[in-house]
């Protein structure tokens, strides 16, 4: 067995799908564990991946938990394998924690984003010499580059890129709620609204991966003394700009607090 994912929910589906379906490994290789066991067989059944048990973690060459990271100390206990390689997606668990519970320095810590869901996830990765030496962060690219775009990153960092990159997509949804809702209140057919909102943030996204700048964007749009400058104005008024900012702050923060936990 080339892959244990451990955890099959939203992301570990992403997972196996994007790895099955760009050819990374084939679904036989992969066994599927999870405390859902009507779901894993379910997942199994439509995907090709076989269900395993705890016990099965042995024959694994790696194992990815997908798991919630209060669970992790007690999980730890049966998870930890003399010969495999892990792959850790639990926000705020430190590669300290996983090697001493593991008692392994192959561990590799990643960050996805939901977009996983739809192959297009920003994901950091990081891991220790070890992890290297035994192919284990090589391969974790392979796996995440499926589903998106993945970044080496120190790990000091990783918090930072949890507040701002894994946590982002509930703020930008919050943004196209906002402006569904300005629309609303202006007239506009909510169906509208919503679908106006998204394909919004969409083509703006475009748009700012063209620019060195997102400010060089925001200054094309505002002509002066037009409708956009005045926009702007109510929303620097409002104070949405310092929001998003503390939004990032505090998420940040909190991912630092999960990480005391498993001390």
């Amino acid at each position: 067995m080339k892959l244990a994912i451990v955890g099959v929910g939203k992301l570990g589906l992403a997972l196996l799908e994007g790895v099955t379906a760009q050819g990374v490994l084939p679904p036989a290789e992969i066994g599927l564990l999870d405390a859902n066991a009507a779901r894993a067989q379910d997942v199994a059944a439509r995907t090709g991946a076989r269900v395993i048990t705890p016990a099965d973690l042995g024959r694994a060459e790696r194992i990815l938990i997908s798991l919630q990271p209060r669970v992790f100390p007690e999980a730890a206990e049966w998870l930890a394998q003399p010969n495999a390689g892990y792959i850790s997606t639990m926000a705020g668990v430190p590669v300290s924690a996983l090697t001493r519970r593991l008692g392994t320095k192959r561990v590799v810590r990643v960050m996805p984003n939901l977009a996983a869901t739809i192959g297009h996830s920003q994901t950091a990765i990081t891991g220790p010499r070890e992890a290297g030496d035994a192919g284990d962060l090589a391969f974790a690219h392979q796996i995440f580059d499926a589903v998106g775009d993945a970044y080496d990153l120190p790990e000091h960092l990783f918090n930072a890129f949890t507040g701002m990159s894994a946590s982002g997509p509930a703020y930008v949804a919050v943004v196209a709620e906002a402006l569904a809702d300005g629309g609303v209140r202006m007239g506009l057919p909510r169906p509208l609204a919503n679908e106006l909102a998204a394909k919004l943030l969409i083509a703006t996204g475009e748009l700012v991966q063209r620019r060195a700048h997102p400010a060089l964007l925001k200054d094309e749009v505002a002509s002066p003394g037009g409708t956009t400058i005045a926009g702007l104005a109510a929303l620097e008024a409002a104070g949405v700009r310092g929001g998003l900012i503390e939004a990032v702050v505090q998420a940040t923060r909190r991912g630092t607090e999960l990480g005391k936990d498993q001390d």
